[in-house]
């Protein structure tokens, strides 16, 4: 099961069972009691928040008590407004959504996450696990996956499968020795290749053999289980080797 198919409301939760067998309530009553679930929304983006907000304020069971835009707010926000819920983006102004999270946790441990992000990345993914999120959404899905994520989660249910998060981590343990096998030098020539440089130029901006390059070039293939030059600096990428 890929990423994009791997959180899915109308689908199986992490415990076997379909979301819409989980006889969530929608009049307002819920594990919490007879009061709706309180959402903060964290989005650096206004119109993304306004939009949320208006969307998740709509249901009878959901009640948005609080917006902020960045990592510094969240804890203040957390505190004033105990959310049972808080949606979040993954990249914020001044940190990331797992910053955003540590930070609520400290102050309202018993509060539950969604991530909904545009970024589907392994790190981002790995993020929201760390942070101990319900759901992972892509922006691109649903308004009423939305929702019903949001409901699910508030009300104690894992949307994350515990095969995905596995998988995850198998491939996070596979990245930190393939960046570890690396040597220092070999970064130097990973970074000159992704700003373009040829590998005479490599050769004469480092101080070394046009063949010690062309040789670096070769391990850093192998390690990377790259096939040419373009795919291991997007594969360095991804694994945040180089900027």
């Amino acid at each position: 099961m890929g990423k994009g198919q791997g959180l899915q409301p109308a689908g199986m939760n992490g415990q076997g069972r379909r979301a819409s067998d989980l006889k969530v309530p929608t009049n307002g009553a819920h594990q919490n009691g007879n009061r709706p679930l309180r959402i903060v929304i964290v989005d650096d983006h206004q119109l993304v928040s306004d939009g949320l907000g208006m969307l998740l304020g709509s249901q009878p069971d959901l009640e948005v008590a609080g917006f902020a835009n960045a990592v510094a707010d969240v804890a203040a926000l957390a505190l004033a407004t105990d959310p049972d819920v808080v949606v979040m983006d993954f990249h914020l102004r001044d940190g990331t959504g797992l910053d955003a999270a540590l930070a609520i946790r400290k102050v309202q441990p018993n509060a539950r996450f969604v991530f909904l992000s545009r970024d589907d990345s392994d790190s981002a993914w790995l993020a929201a696990i760390e942070a101990g999120a319900g759901a992972f959404i892509h922006k691109s899905r649903a308004a009423t996956d939305v929702i019903e994520a949001v409901r699910l989660v508030g009300n104690g249910a894992s949307l994350i499968p515990p095969s995905m998060i596995s998988s995850l981590l198998s491939r996070n343990r596979e990245t930190e020795v393939r960046r570890e096998s690396l040597s220092g030098r070999e970064r130097e020539v990973l970074q000159l290749m992704s700003e373009g440089c040829s590998s005479r130029e490599i050769a004469e901006k480092l101080g070394i053999s046009y063949a010690t390059v062309r040789t670096h070039i070769r391990s850093v293939d192998t390690k990377l289980g790259a096939h040419s030059k373009i795919e291991a600096v997007v594969t360095a990428r991804e694994m945040n080797i180089i900027e």
